[in-house]
């Protein structure tokens, strides 16, 4: 294996465990209410989804980047999804198994194709072309990546209240996703602390309005 394929490949395994991170959030979330056999289930056919969906979009990171406001919507839907999974925690029990596999399923793939946005982005300068390094990194990393995401489950089952750690984590990285979209950068640029603090305000403003819910619930 020629040293330039090796390296590349390296940087790709490193750029998907670092920006993986996020995904294994994701992934614990969404399974977290479903039985023992279904979370597995849910957790491969979901993550395998995502994997074919990112190797696809890989191919087309370039056009990706042309799209208007692309990451500034998969930002907001990241806001949506933080928001959902923090007013369903009340829900768990009403929520029927069959429709819930499905249901995580789609939260797992539909948080990905946001969420990788920017690893789809730095994986594919990394590749320089090469689909075969972006194919065997990502089959290295997401079994990592799995396993992290049960270590995350395994955590709030122990610590429910991480569950707003994790939704905060997802609020935080759609307003990153907004704050950075091309279309949006000559506001930000004339707007600097409006592009800093919008991260944060996500947070606030997506735990914000799931206590509201909550209150208007009772």
């Amino acid at each position: 294996m020629p040293h330039d394929y090796l390296l590349s490949l390296l940087v790709i395994i490193g750029i998907d465990l670092i920006l993986g991170g996020d995904n294994a959030v994701v992934i614990a979330m969404a399974c977290r209410n479903l039985p023992h056999k279904q979370r597995q289930k849910a957790i491969i056919f979901g993550t395998f989804i995502a994997v074919a969906m990112r190797i696809g979009l890989t191919s087309a990171a370039v056009y990706l980047l042309n799209v208007p406001f692309l990451q500034c919507a998969g930002g907001v839907f990241l806001l949506y999804l933080g928001y959902q999974l923090l007013i369903e925690k009340k829900d768990a029990q009403r929520v029927k198994s069959s429709s819930s596999l499905w249901r995580a399923i789609r939260t797992i793939v539909l948080a990905d194709l946001f969420m990788s946005l920017d690893n789809v982005i730095a994986v594919a300068g990394a590749s320089h072309g090469e689909l075969s390094l972006v194919i065997i990194g990502l089959f290295v990393s997401v079994p990592i990546i799995i396993w992290g995401s049960k270590l995350v489950h395994a955590a709030i089952d122990k610590v429910p209240l991480l569950i707003y750690a994790g939704s905060g984590l997802l609020a935080f990285t759609g307003g990153e996703m907004i704050a950075s979209d091309r279309k949006l950068a000559f506001f930000m640029a004339e707007h600097g602390t409006v592009q800093m603090m919008l991260p944060i305000l996500t947070v606030v403003f997506v735990i914000l309005a799931s206590m509201i819910y909550e209150q208007t619930e009772k």
